[in-house]
C-alpha cells in the first residue's frame, strides 16, 4: 500500500473567466464587513468616576457638597466606516484600471485587504488609547468638561 495517495486536482469552483477575481472580490467585501463588525464591538468603551464631596466626611459628619461624578462613553467613529468603503472602492477602480493580468489585479485586492485589517485595528487601538488618556477630574462650576482630542466619539455625562 503506498505511504500517500494520488489525488486528483480539484477542479475549479467556475469556468466563468475572472472566477478567481470574483472570489478574491468576495473575500476583499466579507473582510471589509467584518473589520466594521468587529470595530464596531472594540470601539466601544465607558468609564466614569465620582471625585470630590461625598455623603460622609474624614470625620464621619455629613458633607455639605455631594460628590460630582463623570460618566464618558466611547463610541465607534463614523470616519472608519467610511474609510473602509472609500477603500473598498478604490481597490476595485484600481483593478479595473491598472489589473492588466489576474496576478496584478489579485495582488492589488490583497494588500487592500491587509490595509483595511491594519487600518482598523491601528484605529481602534489609538481610539482605546485617546479615551484611556482623558482625565475624569470633574470641571469647576459653571465650566464645561472638556477633553483632548480623540479618535472616537466621547458623549459625557456631568452628574452633581
Amino acid at each position: 500500500m503506498p505511504a500517500t495517495l494520488d489525488r486528483p486536482h480539484a477542479a475549479p469552483f467556475s469556468t466563468l473567466p475572472g472566477a478567481t477575481i470574483i472570489r478574491r472580490i468576495r473575500r476583499m467585501i466579507f473582510v471589509a464587513l467584518g473589520a466594521g463588525l468587529l470595530y464596531s464591538m472594540f470601539g466601544t468603551a465607558t468609564k466614569g468616576g465620582c471625585l470630590g464631596g461625598g455623603s460622609i466626611a474624614t470625620q464621619g459628619d455629613p458633607a455639605d457638597a455631594a460628590p460630582t461624578c463623570v460618566n464618558l462613553t466611547l463610541h465607534p467613529s463614523p470616519i472608519v466606516y467610511t474609510a473602509i468603503a472609500v477603500t473598498v472602492i478604490v481597490a476595485l477602480t484600481l483593478v479595473l484600471r491598472t489589473g492588466r493580468t489576474e496576478a496584478s489585479a489579485l495582488k492589488v485586492i490583497d494588500r487592500v485587504v491587509i490595509v483595511i485589517i491594519a487600518g482598523t485595528f491601528a484605529w481602534a487601538a489609538l481610539t482605546m488609547v485617546s479615551f484611556l488618556a482623558i482625565p475624569l477630574d470633574p470641571p469647576s462650576p459653571g465650566e464645561p468638561f472638556s477633553i483632548p482630542f480623540t479618535f472616537g466619539f466621547v458623549e459625557i455625562d456631568v452628574i452633581r
